[in-house]
Order: C-alpha cells, then structure tokens, then sequence
C-alpha cells in the first residue's frame, strides 16, 4: 500500500454522523464506506436511512442509530449506544438546513417568528455542539479524534431571504474555530476541528428554488447563482467527496479550525 492510499484507508475509523440520509449525506456516507470506515448514522427514523442504503444494509460497517437531535436525552442515550459496540474516531456534524418560517420573503423580517429562527438554530448549531460535548471526551481520553462540521457559503455571502439559516451557519463556523482552538491548546493537538461549506447544490430541499416545475428551466434565483458561479454550474454531491475525505484523512494532519469551501468559485468573484 502505497503512502497515499494509507493516507485515504479508514479501515481502522468509526465514523459517527447526524445528517448523514440527505442527498449530500448519503454520497458523503456511502464514501466513508468505500474507504473501509464504519459508518454509525444518527436518524429520527432509521427505518428509512435503512431503503437509502439499501445496497449497503447488509454491511456490519453500516449501523442506523434511532436519535431526534433536537433532545439532548436522545443525544446522550444514542451516543452510548454507539459507543457500546466500539469507539468513534471521527464525528461529523452534518444535520441542518432551514424552515421556510424563518425566512423572509413571504413575510417580512419584523414577522419573522422568533421560534422558528430558533428551530434553526437548533438544528445547525446547538446539535452539533451537544454532539461534539458529548463525543470530544472520548477523543480527549484517547488523545486524537476529528470533527468535521457541514457549513454553508452563506456565512461567507449572507444570501437573501434566509436571515435565520445565514446566522447559523455563521455561528457554526465560529464554533469551529473555538473547539478546534480549545481541544488543541486544553487537551490534545492531535484532536482537529474543521467545517466544510458546501455552495449550491441541488438537493430536495432547494431544488424548488432552483428550478421551475419542468426541472430544467433555472428560476430567476437560479439564473442569479450561476451567473455569479464562475464555473458555471451547480455542484454535484460527488463533488464534496475530496475535500470530504481529505479532512477526515491523516492527510489534513496539521489543518484545523479552517473552513473550507466547495462552490465553483462563488464566493471569489466579485460580480466584475
């Protein structure tokens, strides 16, 4: 085996994940799972994770764990159940998106209710801290683990209309630098924190925002995003894997508290 293909083997990794049954989480699950890690998924119905990886079901690697993330007592009880059956060496933080409620748009900002925004919240920030305060002592005890965190390049460019998911993303990004500051100076070096922001992909949740009733045709929001994009497209969930990987690998061994982001080059041009 060579350095790199060493560098890319996650046969010895056990890979805990929230987030892990949406159309970016699936592609990025199943790519633990081709390096060799066992993936653990949290999930509100596992039943239902279970027919999105249908073709990996039967694999030992592969274990569907019951948790709503927004109750810590679930959060506890599922991460001692997964660690009942062996350590994890890695945790992503995958769970988010947004609530139509906390948008504005259709309603004007001063309506926006406040328990919608912090249903937002909770689902992209507070789980994954609760996650992490939950998984890091583990990491502590043994003196190495990585977390990674999904973000968003609305942090970056604050996008119209979703005020609540923008503020949490970026509250999310500020998490990680402080964890990854924190458990390397308190605790362990080897125990790296990151976050990678995703651009505009097409997943359920904003295909509808995209693209017309045809699937084809770009909404005028669509048209705006790929006329800023310079490479002219939207993402693929393929093409989250590298980095994906690289930052769980050894191969990322001194980066931390970094957010890296995978979007065409939206957030570096400047419209000119």
């Amino acid at each position: 085996m060579t350095m790199m293909q060493q560098m890319y083997d996650f046969s010895t990794a056990r890979v805990l994940m929230s987030g892990g049954t949406g159309v970016l989480g699936r592609t990025l699950a199943r790519a633990l799972l081709s390096h060799g890690a066992s993936v653990v998924l949290l999930t509100r119905q596992p039943a239902q994770a279970a027919t999105h990886f249908a073709s990996e079901a039967g694999l030992p690697r592969l274990q569907c764990i019951q948790a709503d993330l927004a109750q810590s007592t679930d959060i506890q009880r599922a991460v001692a159940e997964a660690l009942a059956t062996g350590p994890i060496t890695h945790l992503v933080n995958g769970a988010g998106g947004n609530r139509p409620q906390a948008t504005t748009g259709a309603q004007a900002f001063a309506d926006v209710p406040l328990a919608a925004m912090h249903e937002v919240m909770d689902v992209n920030v507070f789980s994954a801290i609760q996650l992490s305060q939950a998984v890091v002592p583990h990491f502590v005890a043994r003196g190495s683990g990585c977390v990674l965190n999904i973000s968003s390049i609305s942090t970056q460019r604050p996008l119209t209309r979703v005020v609540s998911y923008s503020v949490a993303k970026a509250g999310l990004d500020a998490y990680t630098r402080w964890l990854a500051t924190h458990l390397a100076r308190e605790y362990a070096p080897d125990i790296r924190v990151n976050a990678l922001a995703p651009g505009f992909f097409l997943t359920e949740q904003n295909r509808f925002l995209l693209l017309e009733p045809d699937g084809t045709t770009l909404t005028e929001r669509g048209q705006q995003i790929l006329t800023h994009t310079p490479m002219g497209r939207f993402g693929t969930p393929d093409d989250l894997v590298g980095a994906f990987l690289w930052l769980l690998s050894p191969a990322a061994a001194f980066v931390t508290g970094q957010i890296i982001t995978v979007d065409g080059g939206f957030t570096a041009f400047s419209g000119v």
